[in-house]
């Protein structure tokens, strides 16, 4: 039991008071009884084990004091329950020191390692609440699994009445409860066993000590087996809680009668009333060193080991100290009831500041659920923001303990709507991807039926169309995603490596016909030209000719084409060759290079740029020749017609030229 639960239980609890006021007002019975040992006894005092001065008669002439007297009442009832609790398990005081841990942060498996840990080595009782909170949590999170394992089934065409999941973990868990509560059993049937037997002990001594003032003996031999007998007492172990008022008081009373009985040896009685003394101050001392301690929890503990000397270990003290005595130690126990009072009512405020904040995150979470959300980014996005929220409300601290349980419901209830909607996202999202299967699985048939064409031209498009459209489709389900990539891209590879190995072959003779162009264009770069225009002509056209011979290379080697045709330039230049015949020899030469070629489409490019080309040049021309309108009455001399006019002529010549290659080009369909 806690400190705080101590304080709650010891509410209107002032039985163990009432009890020794009862046996206090029993005196005068006591002394009618011992009639005949008053008379030799003389002024000697009654002894009574209760040293509680403040009687009901006496309360009862002081009423100005009443209030006082109940609340101090009140911190004693406290201290006598906690301690009449721990007397019938004395075990118990383990639960003082087995700290929980936030068991809601901890995943299945955690849980799980924590309760056997704590099962295995800790006893039985003291690990109570700790086992039911762990199971209530890991219930609650396997409840969650369950339901998204249930989704997953159900998505996945499944009939709910025949869903089943199980897990070893759950399997786990309830066997380590299992075994909790197999110990847990054993310990209540041995406490229950030990409780009455050593209440069977505490009965035989008190009959015993009823019996020694009928002994006819000496009486240092009676009072020797006197505290022989208190000291079988002591250590007789707990009894039943029902039987603990009851038993004790029993015992304070015979014991009582028994000291009324040592009058005929009032030195042994006042030796006892000198070591009761000595060991009630240094009791005293201690609880008013503990009123100063700042570790309440710590004091409080240790104040109720002291009552418990004070009242099961101590006998009583002479009557002119009795009074004075107790009082003392009623004050220093209220001074440490008092602070611990003060203590929880300022963890109270932390509590209600942390509930506030617990509300608050509460309410995001509520507003995270609302508005819709369309994309797979916006739910990982709010996924986030909730994983945020959990931990700031894990991390906020306790709450008033009324009002625990209704928040953490509130909070589940919040979380578990949000997860709805974003399942309830998911799963449409699922048939999405089911569909999106379907369109790759069709895709994967076309590249498994044509992965062994050899029609290499119209398969190679299909293929990268089909490869086009495998990007563009959307997300699948993700145990089918590997799979069916990798069948995909198996096929695609075979066909590629396939179109791969034939080129290889065919550019065989375009890597030979490009080391041949490298050699002969060595060859052209060192001719010696006469400086006879048309004999030098001649020549260059020879070596063209030669270059056409050797056939076409690779497609990444072309780029020899263009060396070419630069040195070539330098040559027209020096043979003062003009622009259109010197690109007219050029094209023809390319002209055979493309028609070469093994793809047409090569030979169809030339011949749409050309023709775009054409197009450029005509509009230019319209437009340059619209803009010569605008200069009327200016002569042609003009700076800036006479750049227009050039302008146009220039085009209308690369239009002729462009013109006369389209005549080339068209030779050749």
């Amino acid at each position: 039991m806690s400190e705080q639960d101590n304080l709650q239980k010891a509410d209107g609890k002032e039985e163990l008071l009432v009890s020794t006021n009862q046996i206090e007002d029993k005196k005068d019975t006591i002394e009618e009884k011992s009639e005949e040992v008053e008379s030799q006894k003389g002024d000697a005092d009654v002894v009574s084990e209760v040293e509680e001065p403040q009687t009901e008669s006496n309360i009862q002439n002081k009423p100005e004091e009443t209030d006082n007297q109940e609340n101090d009442d009140k911190v004693i009832s406290e201290i006598e329950e906690s301690n009449a609790e721990d007397a019938e398990d004395e075990g118990s005081m383990d639960r003082h020191v087995i700290v929980k841990k936030d068991y809601e942060k901890m995943s299945m498996e955690e849980l799980a390692d924590e309760l056997e840990n704590l099962v295995s080595k800790e006893k039985a009782q003291a690990i109570k609440t700790h086992v039911e909170e762990i199971r209530s949590e890991f219930k609650s999170k396997f409840s969650t699994l369950l339901d998204e394992k249930k989704e997953e089934f159900l998505n996945d065409g499944g009939n709910e009445i025949d869903f089943y999941y199980s897990s070893p973990l759950q399997k786990r868990v309830k066997d380590i409860i299992k075994e909790y509560r197999a110990k847990i059993t054993s310990h209540y049937k041995n406490i229950e066993n030990n409780l009455k037997d050593n209440l069977t002990e505490r009965l035989e001594i008190i009959e015993e000590i009823k019996g020694l003032i009928n002994v006819e003996e000496n009486i240092n031999t009676t009072y020797k087996h006197f505290k022989e007998l208190q000291e079988r007492w002591r250590n007789a172990g707990p009894i039943p809680r029902d039987k603990y008022n009851n038993a004790w008081n029993s015992y304070h009373h015979h014991v009582e009668i028994f000291y009324d009985f040592l009058h005929l040896n009032r030195d042994l009685r006042d030796l006892d009333f000198k070591h009761n003394l000595e060991q009630k101050l240094k009791i005293i001392e201690r609880a008013e060193e503990l009123a100063q301690d700042d570790d309440l929890n710590r004091s409080f503990r240790e104040l109720q080991v002291l009552h418990k000397m004070w009242k099961e270990e101590l006998g009583p003290v002479d009557k002119e100290h009795r009074e004075d005595i107790w009082k003392r130690f009623k004050a220093a126990t209220k001074t440490i009831h008092d602070k611990r009072q003060v203590y929880f009512n300022e963890l109270d405020k932390v509590y209600e500041k942390n509930l506030e904040i617990k509300h608050e995150i509460i309410e995001k979470i509520i507003k995270l659920s609302e508005g819709e959300t369309k994309s797979h980014g916006e739910w990982q996005k709010k996924i986030k923001e909730l994983e945020a929220l959990r931990n700031e409300f894990f991390s906020a601290g306790k709450v008033p303990i009324k009002v625990n349980e209704a928040t953490w419901s509130t909070f589940k209830t919040a979380v578990r709507n949000f997860n709805r909607k974003k399942n309830a996202f998911y799963k449409e999202l699922k048939k999405d991807q089911y569909d999106n299967l379907q369109k790759k699985l069709d895709l994967i048939k076309i590249a498994e039926d044509n992965k062994d064409s050899d029609d290499f031209e119209v398969t190679t498009a299909l293929m990268k169309k089909i490869q086009s459209d495998w990007k563009k489709i959307g997300h699948v389900p993700r145990k089918n995603s590997d799979k069916i990539w990798n069948q995909f891209k198996t096929a695609c590879n075979y066909y590629f490596d396939k179109l791969h190995e034939a080129k290889n072959e065919a550019d065989k003779e375009g890597i030979e016909a490009y080391n041949d162009k490298v050699k002969l264009l060595e060859e052209i770069k060192t001719l010696e030209l006469s400086g006879k225009k048309e004999t030098d002509l001649k020549t260059i056209k020879t070596y063209i000719d030669k270059w056409k011979n050797i056939g076409n290379v690779p497609s990444n080697k072309r780029y020899i084409e263009g060396k070419l045709n630069k040195t070539l330039d330098n040559y027209f230049k020096s043979l003062k060759l003009n622009k259109t015949e010197a690109e007219l020899i050029k094209f023809e030469n390319k002209l055979e290079v493309l028609n070469n070629s093994d793809d047409s489409r090569h030979l169809d490019n030339e011949r749409s740029f050309i023709s775009k080309k054409i197009k450029e040049a005509k509009s230019e021309i319209n437009q340059l020749e619209n803009n010569l309108q605008f200069f009327t009455n200016v002569d042609e001399t003009n700076p800036l017609v006479k750049e227009v006019i050039d302008n146009i002529q220039k085009h209308k010549d690369n239009l002729a030229l462009w013109k006369t290659k389209l005549n080339k080009i068209k030779k050749f369909y």
